[in-house]
């Protein structure tokens, strides 16, 4: 999945006074109206909507320079003003209805406030009104200017709409994943026009899980770098950051169980705590792991009697002795005590890259193991049955906590004893593995996959053995969720198995980069991945277009 080597500030996008100034009603009402519907529009919209996947390409290209500021229009659509195209925004939204009228903009009369039964999303409002530089007034009528945020209906998870008519902004939503996602597209909207266009957005994702996946293990990051790349993956409507945080080089959280083989540079467990508040207020579920019984090499350093070794004397990094049962009992100690820290809805168990496995005749190599197999299996019974069955072990012990659970592709595997468990989520990530397989033999198992294609999404520092940086425009021209392996997508019909997408950020050559530059590394390339998991048609702008709106929105 990664390795095959040897093994700022939060910015609140305020709004001056001075570019309120400049905003112009045209930012938000030029252009002429969008074309007919090209694909599925978001649910509950009108059979009348103008679906769009981002401003067309005429108005992308349309002027947004500054023009002295014109007397304040009527809330009232008229004639004078031509019809509205779609909201500048990354991911594009999925459908717009496009309307006469002004639109909206950002004043000091306005203000954001919550509509009844609506008193849930205190957060998203507070925080909408500090962007916008506008007051918050909680549950109040919403009056001439105002931001009118509401709980309600019946769409699809994480779906909104956002109306804008009469001089009025009103968000709503089944949940308040949704209602915040509606909040993301007008503060881009403003960041890129000055301004919100008249008429309803109807959106939601096309993928329910689509993220970043964070390597802390082989490099630190410090909980204010990660915060901020949590407050960039919300603006893009990403809603899952994984914390690989234990490898053979770190294990970097605080433990209680086993403090000893924590690394000296770790995040304290209040940190992580920090962390978890600031995710959960911008419904980002964060995703553990702890990757056994491979890559384990940390926990070996305090605890050499887990190491596993071959016939010929070999002691393979960072892998465990799977017959040895102290190798369990430390694995899923670590396991409880996490599973109580991380409250999210997924925990990952690993299971790549177990080097016993990647050994042509892993019995001959491995012979405690084999015998290991046969004791607990029969007869038939072979080392990847035993891997298979720690798998799952590890897998029973997070069950009981409710949490989703997943695995590397590797390891996964057909023709045994045993077989892994049927609720675990695939991280497809490579078919470069010694008998990997293609990504359809999963998916026709009945499997769920996500998306991590080291092809496209594998963002390993220091380049090793052949993985160049990914970059936004690959993705954004050539990926979908559906490109797996390789660049050829799998066919249509298993796409609702494919839950989504995640880019991989992995520190094998740990100081090629600082943490600085690997998030300007990855900006654009997580900005074209938000776009690709949440509408699945073909984008409308082009790169170029794109990445100039990427960098207005952020």
């Amino acid at each position: 999945m990664m390795r095959y080597s040897p093994r700022g500030p939060r910015r609140a996008p305020a709004l001056l006074a001075t570019a309120v100034a400049l905003a112009t009603v045209a930012a938000c009402s030029n252009g002429s109206p969008s074309g007919p519907p090209s694909g599925p529009s978001a649910t509950g919209a009108s059979a009348s909507a103008t679906p769009t996947s981002a401003a067309t390409p005429t108005s992308a290209a349309a002027p947004t320079s500054a023009v002295p500021p014109g007397p304040t229009p009527t809330p009232t659509p008229t004639k004078t003003h031509p019809l509205s195209t779609a909201p500048r925004t990354v991911p594009a939204v999925r459908a717009h209805q496009p309307a006469r009228g002004p639109g909206w903009k950002p004043a000091p009369t306005g203000g954001v406030v919550l509509a009844a039964n609506s008193g849930a999303l205190a957060d998203e409002g507070r925080l909408l009104a500090g962007e916008l530089g506008i007051p918050y007034r909680g549950a109040a009528a919403a009056g001439p200017g105002d931001v009118e945020l509401a709980l309600g209906g019946t769409g699809a998870p994480e779906s909104y709409a956002l109306t804008v008519t009469g001089g009025r902004v009103r968000i709503a939503g089944p949940d308040e994943a949704g209602v915040f996602y509606g909040t993301r597209t007008l503060k881009q909207s403003v960041k890129a026009t000055g301004a919100v266009p008249e008429g309803t957005v109807t959106d939601r994702p096309a993928k329910p899980q689509r993220g970043l996946m964070l390597d802390i293990a082989r490099k630190p990051f410090t909980a204010a770098w990660i915060e901020d790349r949590i407050r960039e993956m919300s603006d893009l409507k990403l809603n899952q950051l994984g914390l690989h945080f234990s490898d053979d080089q770190g294990f970097r959280i605080e433990s209680s169980s086993h403090p000893e083989v924590v690394s000296a540079e770790h995040l304290t467990k209040a940190e992580v705590r920090r962390i978890l508040a600031l995710a959960a207020s911008r419904h980002v579920t964060v995703i553990p792991e702890i990757d056994s019984p491979g890559h384990l090499g940390a926990v070996i350093a305090a605890h050499p009697g887990l190491q596993l070794v071959s016939a010929s004397g070999r002691t393979p990094r960072g892998t465990v002795d799977i017959s040895n049962p102290d190798a369990a009992k430390i694995v899923d100690e670590l396991l409880r005590e996490y599973a109580g820290l991380f409250p999210g809805a997924y925990w990952h168990l690993g299971g790549d890259e177990y080097v016993a496995l990647m050994s042509k005749n892993p019995e001959a190599s491995y012979p405690k193991l084999a015998r290991a197999a046969v004791a607990k299996y029969g007869s038939s019974g072979r080392v990847q049955d035993l891997a298979t069955g720690w798998l799952n072990d590890r897998a029973a012990v997070v069950r009981p906590t409710g949490k989703t659970l997943k695995a590397w592709n590797d390891g996964f595997f057909t023709g045994g004893v045993v077989g892994p468990d049927k609720d675990l989520e695939v991280e497809y990530w490579t078919g470069r593995e010694i008998g990997a397989r293609l990504p359809v033999s999963y998916l026709s198992e009945g499997r769920k996959v996500v998306n991590l294609n080291d092809d496209y999404l594998y963002y390993i520092l220091g380049e090793p053995n052949k993985f160049p940086y990914p970059t936004g425009r690959r993705i954004y021209e050539q990926w979908t969720p559906r490109v797996l392996r390789g660049s050829t997508p799998v066919p249509a019909r298993y796409d609702p198995q494919i839950l989504g997408g995640r880019l991989a950020v992995w520190c094998d050559l740990s100081r090629a980069q600082t943490p600085a530059q690997v998030a300007t590394g990855i900006r654009l390339p997580l900005a074209a991945l938000a776009q690709k998991v949440w509408d699945p048609r073909p984008p409308a702008l082009t790169w170029t277009q794109f990445k100039a709106l990427a960098s207005k929105v952020r």
